[in-house]
């Protein structure tokens, strides 16, 4: 991974995880031992599904830029279908409560999504390589 890779994924991964610990607090006075386990999940759930994604793409970046669209789009389709199922299978549990979970799960993908653009933005990344040879110049 790369150092700026690095940078983006603490940038997002920090503030994530301490809204999701306020979450957690939320969901147990609210909702009791039951929502604050189904906050937990959620929050869970949001670090490790983006963290996966964030790695995925930052080592397909180093193959070619085709390969990264293709690791952030494949990525992004199995982060929603496994977010489905998972709803579909736990919508109904009584293990923890799906309320909280939901939410943590949007709140914590708000902000994760937040603090990684906002990285992006702060990150100083030549998006044209300036040593490139231009085909048909007489170099």
């Amino acid at each position: 991974m790369q150092a700026n890779d690095v940078r983006v994924l603490k940038s997002a991964a920090l503030p994530t995880l301490a809204v999701g610990a306020v979450a957690v607090v939320v969901a147990l006075v609210v909702a009791g031992g039951k929502g604050a386990l189904g906050s937990a999940i959620g929050v869970l759930l949001v670090g490790a599904f983006f963290s996966v994604s964030v790695v995925a793409v930052s080592y397909a970046a180093k193959v070619s830029p085709q390969v990264m669209a293709m690791a952030a789009m494949g990525s992004y389709l199995v982060k929603v279908i496994v977010i489905m199922v998972m709803l579909a299978t736990f919508g109904d549990t009584t293990a923890w409560n799906p309320k909280a979970f939901a939410w943590s799960v949007v709140i914590c993908t708000i902000v994760w999504t937040a603090f990684e653009v906002r990285a992006f933005v702060k990150t100083k990344m030549l998006y044209v390589d300036p040593d490139a040879s231009v085909p048909g110049k007489g170099d």
